[in-house]
């Protein structure tokens, strides 16, 4: 009967019991069924019938939920930015006609997936929704196409744990130039930093002056090493709402009319500033 209810096996006609009871909850009415244990009868009824139900079986297959596609997923992440800001109670998202909570599924796990198709918007949308992490656009972009490409070259779907560990391999833990081992600022009428950096097993002690702490930094390492370029974004936010929330930096720097992105995170802010800075001028090409 559980099969039969929820359209796993009885059909009218062509169409499943299931999808017409959905179609009406989609629009509005309510058929008066609980949907809420759907995958829980779904594993039961294919258990007891040694019956697969397909992958995109309406509301109760596997995928019926799962977008790939990069134009859907910037939909999707964009439907449910605007819902939460603007705490709309009607469910009202592009290309999910219902609320996957609604039937025991969620949005981590079904809706936004990544593979070789997808785009930036699905794995900006996961690193901000599963790790607080938002990305300035034009590094949002540059990342997706990374994601891609390790997706392509594997040739299977990432998870979103190892889309995680990429950003952080590419843009936080990446310095092998040079990396800045101590630092020390002196706030007088002009902001002035003295610096320890390592680069090729030694370290060299810098000074600089400048309109600001990071501007200080920059151009110590600008002098020391001699690079080229300009820094052209800087944001920041909070990865909790507590007062132990570590904070996430993203810095953009421009050379050649190509930008080079950065990140850091830490709990002290200007840790994770100068990770970013560190981070973003390593991934220069030359200089």
């Amino acid at each position: 009967m559980e099969g039969t209810l929820f359209g796993i096996g009885e059909r009218t006609g062509n169409v499943d019991i299931i999808t017409l009871a959905m179609n009406m909850y989609s629009q509005g009415y309510d058929p008066k069924l609980d949907f809420s244990r759907l995958e829980e009868i779904r594993q039961r009824y294919e258990a007891l019938t040694r019956i697969t139900v397909p992958e995109k079986q309406p509301y109760s297959g596997d995928m019926v939920f799962t977008a790939f596609s990069g134009s859907h997923q910037d939909a999707i992440s964009k439907g449910m930015k605007y819902r939460e800001e603007n705490q709309l109670d009607i469910w009202d998202v592009p290309y999910i006609p219902i609320d996957p909570v609604d039937i025991g599924r969620n949005y981590q796990t079904d809706v936004i997936r990544i593979n070789s198709q997808s785009g930036k918007g699905g794995v900006g949308y996961l690193l901000e929704t599963n790790y607080g992490i938002k990305l300035p656009y034009k590094m949002n972009e540059e990342l997706g196409y990374a994601i891609k490409d390790i997706s392509d070259k594997t040739n299977r779907e990432l998870t979103t744990q190892e889309i995680y560990d990429a950003f952080i391999s590419l843009y936080v833990n990446f310095h092998p130039h040079f990396d800045i081992v101590d630092y020390q600022f002196n706030q007088g009428e002009q902001p002035e930093v003295n610096l320890t950096i390592l680069k090729d097993n030694q370290q060299i002690k810098t000074h600089s002056v400048g309109s600001g702490s990071l501007d200080a930094v920059n151009q110590a390492i600008k002098k020391t090493l001699g690079a080229t370029y300009t820094l052209e974004v800087y944001e920041q936010n909070s990865l909790g709402k507590n007062s132990k929330a570590q904070a996430c930096a993203q810095i953009g720097i421009a050379s050649q009319g190509k930008m080079y992105w950065g990140s850091g995170i830490d709990q002290d802010i200007v840790k994770a500033t100068l990770q970013a800075l560190v981070t973003a001028v390593n991934r220069l090409e030359n200089f």
